[in-house]
């Protein structure tokens, strides 16, 4: 639930005076959205982790520029997805490294082999769905994400991406069809028809 407009204010002033609470207050009230946004941009648990402590990061550097007539939610939003397409854009050099480590570190891999079924299947399907929605283009994940997750408008969604409110509602629609389409294609009881 996002923080009232005044508490955020309040909170970026404190901020910028150098309070601590202030910086604390800020990430209590978004770090859970920004990171809700940023697992379903990349698919990843993990990566999603960095990328929104690297989304906060910036935005504590980048204070003195934020706009306190606009809602601080939409702001670190926008940073959270700018550091989203930069993740993008390194994500093949990691690739690369991570299959140059040696065969012998596999070893120390824990095997989760031992969990009942039915949680693993749940487990996969969380994972398949973080992952078709990772596989959308850019385009129509930012707006379903914003909207569809994070719950703000498609007013709120288009002055965040820099788009029209009926670009938003496009490109929503969009992507459930690109997702109910693979939905389709992988279960064979997956229902066919428009969101």
């Amino acid at each position: 639930m996002a923080a009232p407009q005044g508490d955020d204010k309040a909170a970026v002033a404190a901020a910028l005076a150098g309070r601590q609470a202030g910086f604390t207050a800020l990430m209590d009230a978004h770090r859970d959205a920004v990171f809700r946004m940023v697992r379903g941009h990349l698919g990843n648990e993990a990566d999603a982790l960095d990328v929104t402590q690297e989304s906060f990061v910036a935005a504590f550097l980048a204070l003195h520029r934020y706009d306190p007539a606009r809602p601080f939610r939409g702001w670190i939003l926008r940073i959270a997805l700018n550091k989203c397409h930069d993740w993008a854009r390194r994500r093949k050099v990691r690739r690369f490294f991570a299959f140059a480590l040696p065969i012998e570190e596999a070893a120390g891999v824990a095997d989760e082999g031992h969990d009942p079924e039915q949680a693993l299947a749940s487990r996969r399907e969380v994972a398949r769905i973080h992952a078709d929605i990772a596989a959308l283009p850019d385009a129509l994940k930012e707006p379903l994400l914003l909207c569809a997750l994070e719950g703000l408008s498609q007013e709120e969604a288009a002055a965040i991406l820099g788009i029209s409110r009926k670009a938003v509602e496009t490109r929503i629609y969009r992507a459930r069809r690109h997702l109910a389409h693979w939905n389709g294609a992988g279960n064979s009881d997956a229902g066919g028809g428009d969101p």
